[in-house]
């Protein structure tokens, strides 16, 4: 898939608020909140009602279901504790995987496709972005301080893979972590969640040896980046990120800004 394929519904889908953009639909996804509970146990599911009143003209869901299943199987692992740790930790659920299942519903609702988005593809996408890395030239040399770390990490990303952010409302694209992977261009909340997975990658091959933040942008042009947690500021507290933040911002809002209106 090319970035002049990607898909994206058209515009009358969206329903505009100021600062922050409605993703159509979201009055039948269920809020990941909702479905919240200790030891990660979902409750019962909402009734589909778009869905069914689709299966009632004809139109399959088959698709779009399996993808809203995989979301809430996702929102399902969050914990009181997880919910509340920031995607640097990567905690309970597969939050990059999430976040494709809703692009996949939504791909199938709109195009009516007999082929559901190939979410484990865009999964290894992701995971080929991120062990990019920590492979050749890309990764720090042993023993780095964090900031240097942070300098290569935020070289490889937005210099050498050429991840950009972009704010258009009128481009639901930016919205989508397989358009996003796919076109190199998306926003903060999406370039985040990337930014994550790096972390988690090179966290789970033993490489990183402090605690790692990301610094999400209220503005409407700074990039996310990492810092070391242990030289943090009380003023850095707002621009943390949680599990269950982006959990809901993915599945009811994709805000182009976090900034208040």
């Amino acid at each position: 898939m090319n970035c002049a394929v990607a898909w994206s519904p058209p515009s009358s889908a969206l329903v505009h608020r100021p600062g922050r953009v409605r993703r159509w639909r979201s009055s039948v996804r269920p809020c990941a909140a909702a479905v919240e509970q200790e030891g990660g146990a979902a409750g019962e599911a909402p009734r589909l009602v778009l869905h069914d009143s689709l299966d009632s003209v004809g139109v399959a869901t088959a698709h779009a279901r399996a993808a809203r299943e995989g979301f809430v199987a996702q929102v399902g692992r969050l914990t009181r504790v997880s919910a509340g740790s920031s995607i640097a930790i990567s905690r309970g659920p597969d939050l990059a995987r999430a976040a494709l299942c809703v692009a996949a519903e939504d791909d199938s609702l709109v195009s009516h496709s007999s082929v559901p988005l190939p979410v484990d593809a865009f999964i290894a996408r992701l995971d080929d972005l991120s062990t990019g890395f920590c492979a050749g030239g890309n990764f720090p040399p042993s023993g780095a301080p964090p900031e240097v770390f942070f300098d290569y990490l935020n070289r490889y990303l937005y210099v050498h893979k050429g991840f950009r952010r972009t704010n258009g409302v009128s481009d639901v694209r930016i919205m989508y972590l397989h358009s996003v992977l796919t076109c190199r261009s998306g926003s903060a909340l999406m370039l985040a969640l990337i930014y994550s997975e790096i972390l988690k990658t090179v966290r789970t091959y033993g490489l990183l040896d402090f605690d790692a933040e990301i610094f999400f942008p209220n503005d409407l042009n700074s990039l996310p980046r990492g810092y070391d947690k242990q030289k943090s500021k009380l003023v850095d507290e707002p621009h943390i990120m949680t599990s269950k933040s982006l959990l809901v911002e993915v599945s009811l809002f994709q805000p182009c800004e976090r900034a208040s209106s």
